[in-house]
């Protein structure tokens, strides 16, 4: 396993966790911090204050007292465990790690996470096992990769970066970046499709576009051409299963041996998809983390 860079500390003493975090800009409030910065629920809002969750220099914080640049808060709290049975030996490479988060890349073939009780041989059974080791016991994935996509996925370390970034994920501040070979050669050298896609009636596995599907949007960039293909550099807004798939070949350019979406049959009788870049301003360390799968 290997492990490109980590930063931060975390403390873990029993049920109790905790981590550190420095007000970014003079005047902070916490109240401002939870609710406008990191835009936490009200549930989670209310059981930190009850709690007593958040000190400063070992002593209760007032939520309302403008604080200088530089302030060290520390989170204290009960981190519950996540469901996942561990792997023997993690055997996915981290390729970012720190006390709120970590970016695993994924293996071509194997699940994002478990569907039921015996599979127990996911991406999530393994970050468990690398989580544990480190004598951690929460890990939960923020978005997921398809079975076929290899590649970077965002995986938070406890309740609160969990909230943090899947409101992130929704509101588009998570860029992530994927790279295919596409059939043909498209015309343009940039686009977006923006199409809604929902489940083919004909398949169980197979999405379409349609009128009645969710809304998605890829930004695609030609990298490269070569005779009869290119390859291309997509950046998804939504998450659908199959996205990038069923937008490719929507506009007749299906991914090289992507048979399920009428690509041509290749000597490895399977299609390539990678998850090649994970960039966002991170919230807990105010700093812009990029993240790029080897």
């Amino acid at each position: 396993m290997g492990t490109l860079q980590y930063k931060g500390t975390f403390f873990f003493g029993g049920k109790r966790s905790m981590f550190q975090y420095e007000i970014a800009r003079d005047g902070e409030t916490v109240e401002q911090l939870l609710r406008n910065e990191w835009r936490l629920g009200k549930k989670q809002v209310h059981e930190l204050r009850m709690a007593k969750a958040i000190t400063k220099d070992g002593e209760p914080v007032d939520w309302k007292e403008g604080l200088p640049k530089g302030t060290k808060l520390t989170f204290t709290f009960e981190m519950p465990a996540s469901s996942y049975k561990p792997t023997p030996t993690c055997n996915v490479n981290i390729r970012y790690e720190d006390e709120h988060c970590l970016i695993v890349s994924k293996p071509k073939g194997m699940t994002t996470h478990p569907n039921d009780a015996t599979d127990t041989n996911t991406c999530m059974n393994h970050v468990m096992a690398h989580i544990q080791a480190n004598g951690g016991k929460y890990a939960e994935h923020v978005h997921r990769l398809d079975q076929g996509t290899k590649g970077l996925l965002l995986v938070a370390k406890h309740p609160i970066a969990k909230s943090v970034f899947d409101r992130m994920i929704e509101e588009k501040s998570i860029t992530r970046t994927y790279e295919a070979e596409v059939q043909g050669n498209i015309r343009s050298e940039s686009g977006t499709i923006n199409e809604p896609i929902g489940k083919d009636r004909h398949h169980n596995t197979r999405r379409v576009v349609s009128t009645s599907g969710q809304h998605a949007v890829t930004h695609y960039e030609v990298v490269k051409r070569f005779k009869g293909t290119c390859v291309v550099h997509l950046v998804l807004e939504t998450g659908r299963t199959h996205q990038i798939r069923v937008h490719m070949a929507h506009i007749g350019h299906p991914i090289v041996g992507d048979t399920m979406y009428d690509a041509r049959r290749t000597a490895s009788g399977d299609y390539e998809l990678h998850a090649i870049q994970l960039e966002f301003n991170h919230p807990f360390i105010n700093e812009l983390i990029t993240v790029k799968d080897q």
